[in-house]
């Protein structure tokens, strides 16, 4: 990555997701993917508005632009199981190949492994890669507002909540992306606490754009979230769910870490 795209980490990440898109429609047409892909059951956004409790969604992440490699021998089959025996409502995968190192065949191990939500996040500009999640088994899509038009925006979350059954989470990091997500009918909405561009993180987003999300929406705090204060504070903001990456996938007791945040006693406590 070259000095000047430091200050950019969004835009050079849309750059190669785009060429890598445009050679897996070229590979498999658009067209045959939507013929297989099958209908979802919105199972995600159920799993974070269904009961009570502290509803957490653990991250499996190879790597990011800023930090580099976080666990060099991380296997998503025994992350996966980690993750739901500590509690967890829904699962991440990262699939990004080029900065976060992730794949498909990660979406489709924890698949596997498991009969939680799972959501594909990812870098989507195109909805053959909607129908990619459909097939490997995801339940869900993240949409990032800043990498996408208004017209791409509400295309693509059509075609993953109205035509597939996948939910949206449509992902805003500024108080003019909240107002296009609620434009383009965004229902659930994910405040990443971390600046793509500069990869700098503060809890203080998600305090921040929690009074501007539109009424009855879902919303998730993305990044930054380490201890259970975090999470008191942002409930006390109007957040049911709390996407947790780097520091589940950090933690040499990732499942302790998991029901602290939840609250519960470790069960060797």
């Amino acid at each position: 990555m070259t000095e000047s795209s430091k200050e950019n980490f969004l835009a050079e990440i849309l750059e190669r997701r785009r060429a890598h898109v445009d050679n897996a429609i070229a590979a498999d047409p658009v067209e045959a993917l939507r013929s297989r892909a099958g209908k979802a059951r919105r199972r995600f956004s159920s799993a974070l508005t269904n009961g009570g409790g502290i509803k957490v969604i653990g991250e499996f992440k190879r790597a990011s632009p800023s930090l580099g490699v976080i666990r060099a021998d991380a296997d998503p089959t025994a992350i996966a199981a980690i993750y739901e025996q500590a509690g967890v409502s829904a699962i991440s995968v990262l699939t990004e190949p080029d900065f976060f190192r992730g794949s498909l065949d990660d979406l489709r191990a924890v698949r596997a492994a498991t009969d939680l939500p799972i959501l594909r996040k990812d870098f989507v500009v195109a909805e053959s890669q909607i129908d990619e999640a459909a097939l490997a088994g995801a339940d869900a899509v993240l949409l990032i507002v800043a990498a996408l038009s208004d017209a791409e925006l509400r295309r693509l979350r059509e075609r993953a909540e109205d035509e597939l059954g996948l939910d949206a989470l449509v992902e805003v990091h500024a108080a003019d992306e909240m107002e296009r997500a609620a434009a383009c009918g965004a229902s659930l909405i994910g405040v990443n606490n971390r600046d793509l561009r500069t990869f700098v993180t503060s809890l203080e987003t998600s305090v921040t754009l929690s009074a501007l999300a539109p009424a009855g929406a879902t919303l998730i705090s993305e990044s930054g979230i380490s201890r259970s204060d975090d999470i008191a504070r942002l409930t006390s903001c109007g957040y049911r769910g709390f996407l947790i990456g780097e520091s589940l996938m950090r933690a040499e007791d990732p499942a302790g870490l998991i029901r602290e945040l939840r609250g519960e006693q470790s069960s060797d406590a």
